[in-house]
C-alpha cells in the first residue's frame, strides 16, 4: 500500500533531496492532502520541529481534521505524542526519542518508530551521526512496544533511484507483528507492489510530486485480477458505510476517478462510466480502499440525487434502514412537507424543538427498563436529527466528530454542568 508523504517547512509542503537540498516547493499542503487522502492515511512530517527550527503545529492540527494523518517530526515526549493523538492524528511517528519506557506509555497500535538508515546503519542528528547499530537490531529491541516502523533509506531519499528491496525484506522479518513502512527512493508501481508482497507499505513523496508516479498507479499497484479483462470488482458505499452497489473498475476508470474525485467506473457494455452523468445522481469520491486479498476495491462516495440504483433507490440492495433512512426522510420533509407537519413545525420553531430535546433527554434519563430505554432513545435521536437537519448538518458529519473523539487518549473529566 502507498502512504503519501507531506513534508512541511515554514507552513509549506516541500520535497528535499537527502533531507537537505530543496527540490520542490509545493506550497499550500491542504490541496495535496485532499488529493493524497483518497488513497488512505497520509504521513505529515514537521521538518522544522524535527530540526528544532520552528513548528507547523497549528497547520498540522487543521490537517488532522481534514483526513487520516500520521504525524511525525519533533515528537520527543509522551506528552507531545498524546497531544497529537488527542488532536486527531491516526498515528504518531517517534524518532530518536523512542524507547521502551516512552513507548509503553502510548497505545501500541497507534505508535510508529522512525529509523533512519544509511547503508544499514541507524543515523541520528539530521542523518549526520552514525550510531553503530543496525536497523534490524534496533527493530528487534523495540518491536514489542510499537505498532509499526518507518524505515528510511537516507542515501536514496528524494533521489528517485529506487528503493532497496533486500533491506526492506530484512526489516519486515525483524519487525515481527509490527507493520513496516519503507521510505527512500521509491519511484514505481512495481516497487510498491513488491513491498506490499513482502508485507510493507511504501511512503512516497518525490515521485508523486514530480508526476513520475501517478497516484492511481500507486494505489492500484498491489491489485491483481483473475479476470481475462483485468477488471476489479468495486464495492460502492456511502460515507456512513452503507453499501450502495457493486461496480467494476479498470486502470483507466480508477485513474479518472482519482483525478476527478468522482464515482467513475468501467461499464462492461459502455466502457468508461461516470455515475450520474445523465441522471444527476453524481458521486463525490471520498476514498479508495483495497481489500485484504488485493483483488477488490471499495469506493467511499458522497451520493447525490435519488441514489446509486437505476431503479431510483439509494442502494441496489433494498431500502435504507435505521438512522440513515430517518435522515433521508427528514431531509425530504424539510424540503417538501406542508407547514403543519411535525418535522416542519419543529424546524421552524427553535423554542419548541429545544423544549422537546430537553423533555426527551429527561425521559431517557428516567427510563429504567430496556423497553423504556429503547423507546426514549429513539425519541431523542429523532429530535436530535431534526435539529441537525435544520442546521444543515449531515449525520455523517456527526459521526466524523465521534470518530475523531474516539482517537483521544487523554482522560477527560465528566462533570454535570449547572442547569440554566
Amino acid at each position: 500500500m502507498i502512504i503519501p508523504s507531506i513534508d512541511l517547512m515554514g507552513g509549506e509542503a516541500v520535497q528535499l533531496i537527502g533531507g537537505e537540498q530543496l527540490a520542490i516547493a509545493a506550497g499550500d499542503p491542504r490541496p495535496l492532502l485532499d488529493r493524497f487522502s483518497l488513497a488512505g492515511e497520509v504521513a505529515v512530517i514537521d521538518l522544522d520541529a524535527a530540526r528544532g527550527e520552528g513548528s507547523n503545529a497549528e497547520l498540522i492540527r487543521e490537517l488532522c481534521q481534514r483526513a487520516r494523518v500520521r504525524v511525525g517530526g519533533g515528537i520527543r515526549s509522551v506528552e507531545t505524542a498524546r497531544r497529537w493523538l488527542d488532536a486527531g492524528a491516526s498515528k504518531v511517528i517517534l524518532g530518536t526519542a523512542a524507547s521502551p519506557e516512552l513507548l509503553r506509555a502510548l497505545p501500541r497500535e497507534r505508535t510508529i518508530v522512525a529509523l533512519d538508515s544509511r547503508d544499514g546503519d541507524v543515523v541520528t542528528h539530521g542523518w549526520r551521526r552514525r550510531t553503530g547499530r543496525s536497523v534490524t537490531e534496533r527493530m528487534r529491541a523495540l518491536a514489542p512496544f510499537c505498532g509499526g516502523f518507518l524505515v528510511t533509506f537516507v542515501e536514496r531519499e528524494g533521489r528517485l533511484v529506487g528503493t532497496d528491496l533486500t533491506r526492506a525484506a530484512a526489516a519486515v522479518e525483524a519487525a515481527g507483528s509490527a507493520r513496516v513502512t519503507v521510505a527512500g527512493g521509491v519511484r514505481s508501481a512495481e516497487e510498491i507492489a513488491e513491498l506490499d508482497r513482502l508485507g510493507a507499505d511504501a511512503q512516497v513523496g518525490m515521485a508523486l510530486y514530480d508526476g513520475s508516479l501517478p497516484l492511481a498507479e500507486a494505489v492500484a499497484a498491489p491489485l491483481r485480477s483473475e479476470r481475462a479483462d483485468g477488471l476489479w470488482p468495486t464495492v460502492v458505499s456511502d460515507e456512513r458505510g452503507m453499501t450502495l452497489g457493486l461496480a467494476w473498475s479498470s486502470a483507466t476508470s480508477l485513474r479518472v476517478a482519482l483525478e476527478d474525485r468522482a464515482g467513475v467506473y468501467h461499464s462492461r457494455s459502455r466502457g468508461l462510466w461516470r455515475k450520474g452523468e445523465d441522471s444527476g445522481a453524481r458521486q463525490e469520491l471520498l476514498g479508495v480502499d483495497l481489500d485484504c486479498d488485493r483483488d477488490a476495491l471499495r469506493f467511499t462516495v458522497r451520493q447525490a440525487g435519488s441514489g446509486f440504483c437505476h431503479l431510483g433507490t439509494r442502494s441496489c440492495f433494498g431500502a435504507a434502514r435505521g438512522l440513515g433512512a430517518l435522515e433521508a426522510r427528514l431531509a425530504e420533509r424539510l424540503a417538501n412537507a406542508p407547514e403543519d407537519s411535525i418535522t416542519r413545525r419543529l424546524a421552524d420553531d427553535p423554542a419548541l424543538l429545544r423544549a422537546k430535546l430537553v423533555e426527551e433527554a429527561g425521559e431517557l434519563a428516567q427510563a429504567t427498563s430496556p423497553a423504556e430505554v429503547r423507546e426514549e432513545a429513539a425519541d431523542l435521536l429523532y429530535f436530535a436529527l431534526v435539529r441537525a437537519a435544520a442546521a444543515g448538518v449531515r449525520l455523517a458529519e456527526v459521526e466524523e466528530v465521534l470518530d475523531r473523539r474516539a482517537l483521544r487518549v487523554s482522560r477527560r473529566a465528566c462533570e454535570a454542568k449547572e442547569a440554566r
